[in-house]
């Protein structure tokens, strides 16, 4: 006997699909490659990502979740058709599945609207919103059900949801639109104005996973990339060090240290005190950037550690919500439709 509930991490950068009884079925980047005069799909996810950049006029890739929410509904839904379709489940399910879905923890009510709709148009019976933060804490092993407090900062490719937990519930939570893509963008921006060379999204992601640091000084790498020179046009290569990248992304760490200082201030006393035993927890893809757990450490006061399955906690989280739906859902915990 199968299961009819699914869980997806709806990111901005990738869309993981966990099946009960099953764990992680589906991991695949957020995007979408139309026909730009008929906006007929072309490819979905990797097989999309890879054309990023490199198509011919008449096709464009598309990321239709921009900062963790729908940017593009009807890409979306289709995205989603896709992805739940390729599970090649259906044929095992005697009905159309529940599907829990995470969402940042500021999603407004009309986003909220959009997701599920989107969810229920990909095939779809109840749809169930729960917030990241939460997810990826239940995700990373914390117990978040206790009255004791719980810090996570997850930092996705669109978002960085920031939140102190407790009693199954967020206390107190800040979401933040500077994330994984953020950094890539910043890395390809210093590249521009510092060596006056272009390059793309893949090779700026390159550079932050192979010399990227956020302390400076941390780490002595350097790594050799390819781009389009902007003064002749023409392919031109150059060296890039950890200390530029330490510079190239400085002031976007700079707000997700100071969005952390804003949640421990708005945190209660008795809840602090908690966090300065038990530490904060890092998740998501961001989590894994070179130093950032050392810099918060030292930003914050309070020890920070990585997530052992940073990059699936949301997946792996959702997994465990999913085992308990009839009990979270009877208790209103979740919001269903």
């Amino acid at each position: 006997m199968f299961s009819n509930d699914i869980g997806i991490d709806l990111g901005t950068a990738n869309v993981l699909v966990y099946v009960k009884g099953q764990g992680v079925v589906l991991n695949e980047p957020s995007v979408v490659a139309l026909d730009q005069k008929s906006k007929k799909v072309l490819a979905v996810g990797e097989e999309a990502r890879l054309m990023v950049g490199r198509t011919p006029g008449s096709i464009i890739a598309v990321r239709p979740l921009e900062d963790g929410v729908i940017a593009d509904f009807d890409t979306t839904e289709a995205m989603l058709t896709h992805f739940i379709s390729s599970l090649n489940l259906g044929g095992r399910w005697s009905k159309r599945p529940r599907i829990l879905i995470c969402c940042p923890s500021d999603v407004t009510s009309v986003e909220q609207k959009a997701i599920r709709e989107a969810a229920q148009k990909a095939g779809g019976a109840n749809i169930f919103l729960e917030e990241e933060p939460k997810v990826a804490a239940v995700g990373a092993g914390m117990d978040i059900f206790q009255p004791y407090g719980n810090m996570v900062i997850d930092i996705g490719g669109g978002t960085s949801d920031i939140a102190v937990l407790s009693l199954g519930g967020v206390v107190t939570a800040q979401s933040l639109k500077v994330a994984g893509n953020t950094f890539d963008v910043d890395i390809a921006e210093y590249v521009k104005k510092h060596h006056k060379l272009l390059i793309g999204e893949h090779t700026a992601e390159r550079i932050k996973i192979e010399v990227g640091t956020v302390v400076k000084g941390l780490r002595q790498e350097e790594t050799d990339i390819r781009g389009r020179d902007m003064i002749n046009g023409l392919p031109r290569s150059v060296t890039i060090t950890s200390d530029e990248i330490y510079e190239a992304l400085k002031e976007s760490v700079h707000q997700i240290v100071q969005g952390a200082k804003n949640v421990l201030e708005k945190t209660p006393p008795e809840l602090s005190a908690d966090i300065i035993d038990r530490g904060v927890m890092l998740t998501g893809g961001g989590a894994l950037l070179y130093g950032l757990a050392q810099l918060l450490t030292d930003e914050l006061l309070v020890p920070v550690f990585v997530a052992e399955n940073a990059m699936s906690c949301v997946a792996d989280g959702t997994g465990i919500l999913l085992e308990n739906i009839d009990k979270i859902a009877t208790s209103k915990k979740l919001v269903g439709v």
